[in-house]
């Protein structure tokens, strides 16, 4: 569950697992960003694939197109919005849980907390390894850049009033303490 994730995304791992042919994939022109920190991706193709919730007894079934995308994940694909926006979804992202109605009842889908964690272990070494690998050597060159200390006091000739201005005092209890203030 993505809920800031436009796309649906599946791994080229798991269109493999499934046994799906390359050749069923359609090709895409555009990239999308920000799935590999700081870099665009380029999809190696779309896929309609059906996807179904619930149980024999009540089930909610529909097509949903994937961007299928060839690098690593922890997971097997991401559901974005246009899955929440196609199955009417309600996703409670503090409980784990997905609801939508079905043809009998509510339909949840859910996860536990441990699953959870465990996915994101592995998404962090993931990316922690992506980001450590040479591809992305210009990312390390940017942590080593010297960056302004922003607790270090600034000398009270950096900030100078372009207006007139009135002090103001912001404690009752400490006249000392004042701001400017635009008169």
């Amino acid at each position: 569950m993505d809920e800031g994730s436009g796309l649906n995304i599946l791994y080229v791992d798991t269109l493999d697992a499934k046994h799906i042919p390359w050749s069923e994939l359609r090709s895409v022109s555009s990239p999308f960003h920000d799935v590999i920190l700081g870099t665009q991706a380029h999809p190696l193709g779309q896929i309609n694939l059906p996807v179904m919730f619930g149980d024999q007894a009540n089930f909610c079934s529909k097509v949903l197109t994937f961007e299928v995308v060839d690098f690593l994940g922890s997971y097997h694909a991401i559901l974005g919005r246009p899955c929440y926006a196609k199955f009417m979804v309600v996703p409670n992202y503090t409980y784990l849980k997905l609801k939508m109605l079905g043809p009998n009842d509510i339909i949840t889908v859910g996860s536990t907390f441990s699953h959870a964690y465990m996915c994101d272990r592995e998404h962090y070494e993931l990316a922690t390894a992506s980001i450590n690998s040479s591809e992305f050597s210009w990312l390390r060159e940017l942590s080593t850049l010297v960056v302004p200390d922003c607790n270090k006091p600034t000398s009270s000739t950096a900030f100078r009033p372009l207006e007139e201005t009135k002090a103001m005092g912001i404690d009752p209890t400490d006249p000392t303490k004042m701001v400017q203030i635009e008169t």
